[in-house]
């Protein structure tokens, strides 16, 4: 991918202060576009911030925030375009998961998860779309393997995925005679804090990535940079003519079945 590949685009990454969105901020800095970066964690947003800047020089605007919030999402958008007046890129990142079957989960669950993971996503594109029509810009949206194929245990994280896989080809389909492609990456298991934070302890967390040996067919577990090379090739003209896309980077998991 050329280094100039993002210069001049105005990209605002959710979920940034952590994981995945942490790595596609350095990344993207590195590519040339100026970011607005939202996550929960001030401190670890701050970190990030600096190190985009040495990437390519220029500081990034860092709005703390929480997506389960609906005046945060507002005030997350109206800060990215008030600062820098367009709006190229959205990369839709933020996302939480709980451990939970049908027999143990809660409605309160289940809307905990939904409003990060599905509703934030879908009122920050509508808030994005009239900046992007304007620049024909892009969306590439956080899923996961979960949104593809059916695992116990994390019901309405797997619901959550899938809702946002179908958000994503609806969206494709209605923005794409305005040129504004809408594309998903749908990851593995990431080597990130997401299970951690989702109720998995030191040593439950490293029999999961053990396990993640047999469960992805290239043997591991993937790495965040990963998953932002893929992110970065939909965000650029590189992929200017894909849109709807689940792209899998999740070392061949979606294509596995037992036997």
């Amino acid at each position: 991918m050329a280094a100039s590949s993002l210069s001049g685009k105005v990209a605002l990454i959710t979920g940034a202060s952590s994981g995945i969105g942490a790595a596609t901020a350095a990344l993207f800095s590195k590519l040339g576009a100026s970011l607005a970066l939202t996550g929960r964690k001030e401190d670890n947003l701050q970190k990030i911030g600096q190190k985009c800047s040495e990437g390519n020089g220029e500081k990034p605007l860092l709005v703390p925030g929480d997506l389960a919030k609906e005046e945060d999402i507002k005030k997350v958008f109206d800060k990215t375009v008030e600062h820098y007046g367009k709006l190229n890129i959205l990369v839709n990142c933020a996302g939480i998961i709980e451990l939970g079957s049908i027999e143990t989960t809660s409605l309160q669950q289940y809307d905990k998860i939904f409003n990060v993971n599905v509703r934030s996503i879908y009122y920050l594109t509508m808030l994005a779309v009239p900046y992007l029509v304007k620049s024909q810009g892009n969306i590439v949206n956080v899923s996961s393997v979960n949104g593809i194929r059916s695992f116990p245990n994390v019901l309405a994280y797997n619901m959550s995925k899938t809702a946002l896989d179908q958000f994503t080809r609806c969206v494709a389909l209605e923005l794409a005679p305005k040129q504004v492609r809408v594309n998903s990456v749908n990851p593995g298991v990431i080597i990130t804090e997401l299970q951690k934070r989702g109720g998995l302890d030191e040593e439950a967390y490293a029999k999961f990535l053990e396990r993640s040996r047999e469960t992805h067919a290239m043997g591991r577990p993937g790495e965040p940079d990963e998953v932002a090379n893929a992110i970065a090739f939909l965000a650029s003209d590189n992929s200017s003519f894909v849109t709807g896309a689940s792209i899998p980077v999740d070392g061949g998991r979606h294509a596995m079945c037992p036997r």
